[in-house]
This record gives C-alpha cells, structure tokens and sequence, in this order.
C-alpha cells in the first residue's frame, strides 16, 4: 500500500528541492536526515534514461564532511584501514570506514582539494560526529564540519555529452574519480568523474546551495538536445551492476559486517604501517578468518516486487543468510538480489526465501571480489 511522507521542517531540504517539485517528483526518501528524491512518476522510464540515455539526480543528501587543517591528512588516515599515502590533490578515492570493532560505519569517496583540505562525501549515518569526536579526542589540529557543498548528478551514456556541453571538452579529459574547481556562471563547483551507477558521469558538487535553482535549470537546459530527464539513484541498476549501498546491504545498527565479508579486503592495507580505527579488530579477522560473505543471488519464478526489510534465507527450514535488496531486472531477464552467506556453503545448495505468494528457489552467484 502507498504511505504518505511528511513534509515538514524537522527534514532538511536540499538546494533543489524546489526544482524537483517543479518537475513533478512522486516520492522521497530521507538520507543523512535530508530528503532524497525517490522517483518522478514513470521509474521504468527513469531507468531506461539511465541504462541508455542520461538522467539528472538530485543526490545532495550525499553530505560531505569536511577535514581542514595541519592535521587533515593524519586524520583521514586515521579513519580509514585503506592506505592514502600518494594520492593527489584533485583526486578522490573510495574508503571503507570501520569502528574500533572493526565493523563498516561508512564507505565515502575521499575527495583531496589540498595538503591540508578533505571532503568525505558519506553514505547515510552521523559521520560528521564520528570524525569530529576522533578529531577533538586525539587533540589534532583539524577543523572538522559540514560545508554548504551539494552533490548533482549526471549519469548515464550520454552523460558526457551533457557535460561537455555545460562545461566544455576538458570535462572528457578527467580520471575516474578525478576533480576540479571551476565556475559556472558565478556558480562555484567542483566537477567530479564519479557518481552511484555503473553507467558513469559527473557529479557537481554545488558549494553555495542559494544557486541551487539556477544550477538544475542550467544543467536541465544543456541536457536537452540529449533527452536528460530528472530521477533519481536507481536501485534495480545498482544491483544488476553490484555496487554496495551503504544502509540496504550493512549497516553498524541492524546488519553489521566487516570488510572483509563485503569484499574489501583489498582496501584493508595492514601491511601500510598507518594506525587506523579498528586495526587491531581487523588483523585478528584476517587472521582467524571470517564466516560470511557478500553475494549476488538469483531469486526463480515471477517478478518480485522490491523487499521493505531484509530476509531471512532458508536451508532445509534453517535460517543461513540474509537477503539485504532484490528487483526484477527486465534487462537481464532476472530476479537479482544482494545477501551474505557463509562462506563454506556447499556448491549447489538449495536456498528458499518467503516472499508474499509463498516460499522461492535461491541461487547464489559467484562470491564477491
């Protein structure tokens, strides 16, 4: 059944809010306490821009903690089992975030604007507190807070294009996850080679939100001759292109897991000689080894709607994993869905999950990197 989401002044809106009502948005969500555009009434049309066109996302729900300071790059580190030494100015690296235990509390892009100037550009949960409380109890000297900064995304095949077409051709030269500072029309950006799906594009991140507006009618503007359409991160393509979501397939709270188990492991640079949160938890689990393992399952029979929570997955009536998110891919011809196993599950074995119409056949795929 459809519910209702309030709209009211305990949620914080984003810099586009206005314009995504003016487009007729459907739905939200709400992400990092702000709301999140869910849908714009047609989402098998917002997918087809996706997979095949180009699609505008209002994503400044994706907040950015900011490290500024002598002590910035010593507390990045610090955050972090992934090794940062040599990354540049004007580059960006994705960076799994553990607690002392050696749980995932966040996997943000780390964006380097310079020496002594950070951007965490976070999934859903309070990672400004964390870095703050880790700034001020270890006495560095760092400031560490929210800017007035406002992800805008460009994705999709023809995404290029449309860059190309607001900002110029230097925009194709950039590395993936490569960035630069620039200025629209008196309007402050950083320019990334980023974003939330496996079809690529740009991110703009907006650094004064009063230009909110003016940005998604220049944006919308130069994406016309390219067919751009306003949506939103898609939950069906992020499956089928097995990028993690930080809230649906973990979260410290409710489905705690380590890297390890969600195929970090090669981010978990203990041999660097950095001292990070969770180290000590984190050499014993490569140590001893881990139990689970992220996979990528097939669910058999009819389309599935999506799932409102996660699900237990069965063997023999035996509880033996979780199904964090599924959808029924068109493109693939499938029901794909996320979930941890053990690792040791036998080759072959039979998985059921209970749906509404009754109990379905699960078939894992192959384990995660």
């Amino acid at each position: 059944m459809p519910y209702a989401l309030h709209i009211g002044p305990n949620i914080r809106k984003s810099p586009y809010f206005n314009a995504t009502v003016a487009d007729g948005v459907q739905g939200f969500s709400v992400y990092n306490h702000m709301f999140i555009p869910g849908h714009f009434g047609d989402p098998e049309a917002e997918y087809d821009r996706l997979l095949n066109g180009v699609a505008m996302w209002d994503v400044a729900a994706q907040r950015q903690v900011e490290l500024k300071g002598p002590d910035a790059a010593r507390l990045a580190q610090r955050l972090t089992p992934r090794d940062l030494d040599g990354l540049k100015v004007g580059r960006g690296r994705y960076v799994p975030i553990c607690d002392h235990d050696g749980w995932l509390i966040n996997d943000p892009v780390l964006l380097k604007l310079a020496e002594d100037h950070f951007w965490l550009s976070v999934a859903d949960s309070d990672m400004h507190l964390w870095a703050l409380a880790v700034a001020r109890e270890s006495g560095m000297g760092v400031q560490v807070s929210e800017p007035d900064v406002s992800p805008l995304a460009i994705q999709g095949p023809k995404a290029m294009d449309v860059a190309e077409a607001l900002l110029g051709g230097w925009v194709r030269e950039l590395p993936f996850f490569g960035f630069r500072e620039v200025e629209l029309e008196g309007i402050p950006l950083v320019v990334a080679r980023s974003g939330w799906s496996k079809q690529g594009g740009v991110e703009l991140y907006l650094r004064d939100g009063s230009k909110g507006l003016a940005l998604w009618q220049r944006v919308k503007a130069a994406g016309q001759p390219f067919g751009i359409g306003p949506g939103a991160p898609n939950d069906t393509e992020r499956l089928e292109s097995g990028l993690i979501s930080y809230g649906a397939d973990m979260r410290r709270q409710s489905q705690p897991a380590n890297p390890f188990e969600m195929g970090f492991g090669a981010m978990v640079n203990l041999d660097a000689g950095h001292d990070f949160i969770g180290r000590a938890a984190l050499e014993r689990i490569k140590t001893e080894g881990w139990t689970r393992e992220r996979r990528v399952l097939e669910i058999k029979g009819a389309p599935v709607e999506g799932n409102a929570h996660p699900l237990p997955l069965l063997r023999d009536g035996a509880e033996v994993g979780t199904l964090f998110e599924m959808a029924h891919s068109r493109r693939l011809g499938l029901n794909i869905a996320h979930g941890m196993l053990p690792r040791d599950l036998p080759e072959g074995a039979t998985l059921t999950v209970t749906l509404p119409d009754g109990p379905r056949r699960v078939v894992p795929r192959p384990a995660s990197g």
